[in-house]
């Protein structure tokens, strides 16, 4: 009998675009349940956002492994994740990376995922409270940075701490009600540059 997270990973992801093996298998083993507030485990495999707590939300699972896909993390990479929400996005990065850190600006949800991520065994995740805006600069720099909400351009310390060879995948555009455009930034040497994934939608990246 497979479980809702394996049937999730057979169901809506291989068939959306998600081939990396990895990533499907890591979305497989984690129980997405365990990252959300009691009444809304239930709908925890649905495809689709869902309400955490103070005013954010956990992203569906596939805008999850496609922006995982396109970090293209690998064993031996630090990644920095910006916007820690619920955890589930930097477990998903942990079994993938050899360290995670992750920031949150919001007290109460960094000891929350904190909790989570302790409780569930994952050992190589630094949960930080600071301005994900800023990056996290002991840490720097970094394989892997990936951008859990939206900023009208890129915070200009995350291109700087993004490591030679390095991925930032991060949304970009804030009209009003309006898609934003899910885009990976690659440095090689002094030179970044960037392509288009496809549109989202993210609560805003907070400053302060």
């Amino acid at each position: 009998m497979s479980t809702p997270a394996e049937r999730m990973a057979i169901e809506q992801l291989k068939p959306h675009g998600v081939y990396d093996e990895r990533i499907l298998q890591v979305m497989a083993s984690i129980p997405r349940e365990e990252f959300l507030p009691p009444k809304q485990r239930r709908h925890a495999y649905e495809d689709r956002a869902l309400a955490i707590e103070c005013g954010q939300t956990i992203s569906q699972p596939l805008v999850v492994a496609l922006m995982t896909q396109a970090a293209a993390p690998k064993p031996d990479d630090v990644a920095l994740e910006v916007g820690t929400g619920s955890g589930y996005q930097a477990a998903v990065l942990s079994r993938l990376c050899r360290k995670v850190i992750t920031i949150e600006l919001e007290p109460a949800l960094a000891e929350h995922a904190s909790a989570t991520l302790q409780r569930m065994g994952f050992s190589n995740i630094e949960v930080v409270v600071a301005d994900g805006s800023l990056g996290w600069e002991p840490g720097a720099p970094h394989d892997v940075i990936l951008v859990a909400c939206a900023a009208v351009e890129v915070p200009r310390p995350l291109l700087e701490q993004l490591a030679d060879g390095g991925r930032l995948v991060i949304p970009v555009g804030l009209a009003s009600r309006e898609p934003q455009d899910l885009r990976v930034y690659t440095r090689r040497g002094d030179e970044v540059t960037f392509r288009s994934l496809f549109p989202v939608m993210f609560v805003p990246l907070r400053s302060g």
